[in-house]
């Protein structure tokens, strides 16, 4: 969701709304996944206060549902119909998040916005992302990257001679040790079928322009 030094940056979540407003306006059924590093950075921050990965994991995702909020609000104040669904029960502020629920709701045109992960420790935000396009049935997996174009051979912010991947296997992923995202989660889209596309979530139209079918990004499939 964005960070100016810590929690959650209003303009920041102005531009992820306005991208997905433009999509939802294209008639897409749009479910996103949001993570919560701008808030809490799992193992980091967990040794930092001397606790344990699982309770470091169930900190991540309440803040993630911080976001999620967040999000909702943004996206009701431009006119697009949405809801929150949580992988961990808090009925006063979301709903529980129920498969057939969520189908039902990007049936009514609604954004469906996941949080709380899976909803156990030990499971990144990539892999809450994947279990839950493979569970809606969705197309493809947009993996929107914060200021980086697509999948490269080496980091390119530190590495000018690091080559970007147009396309890839998702098997390629984990035999380069490419870090995009974690093993789990690539498995999950390649047993589904599911194409991932890796792109800057930074450049205006992102998601519209993938939509229209233009290459942009890294293509990631068979």
């Amino acid at each position: 969701m964005g960070s100016l030094d810590f929690g959650i940056d209003p303009l920041q979540v102005e531009h992820i709304s306005n991208e997905i407003k433009k999509a939802h306006e294209m008639n897409a059924q749009i479910a996103v996944v949001v993570g919560g590093g701008n808030i809490f950075r799992g193992m980091k921050n967990s040794k930092k206060l001397g606790m344990d990965q699982a309770s470091g994991d169930y900190v991540g995702m309440l803040a993630t549902v911080m976001n999620a909020i967040a999000l909702q609000s943004e996206l009701r104040k431009i006119g697009v119909s949405c809801r929150v669904q949580s992988a961990i029960t808090m009925n006063k502020i979301a709903e529980p998040y129920i498969r057939f629920k969520a189908i039902r709701h990007l049936e009514k045109n609604r954004v469906v916005i996941f949080a709380a992960g899976t909803g156990n420790p030990f499971f990144t935000t990539d892999t809450a992302a994947a279990l839950r396009a493979a569970e809606i049935g969705a197309d493809v997996m947009l993996m929107a990257k914060n200021g980086v174009d697509g999948i490269y051979s080496d980091d390119p912010k530190t590495n000018p001679n690091a080559k970007k991947y147009e396309y890839i296997k998702y098997d390629d992923i984990i035999l380069n040790g490419l870090k995009v995202m974690d093993e789990t989660s690539s498995a999950l889209c390649k047993q589904n079928n599911i194409p991932i596309i890796v792109f800057d979530f930074k450049q205006k139209g992102g998601i519209e322009k993938i939509l229209k079918g233009e290459k942009i990004g890294t293509y990631v499939g068979e």
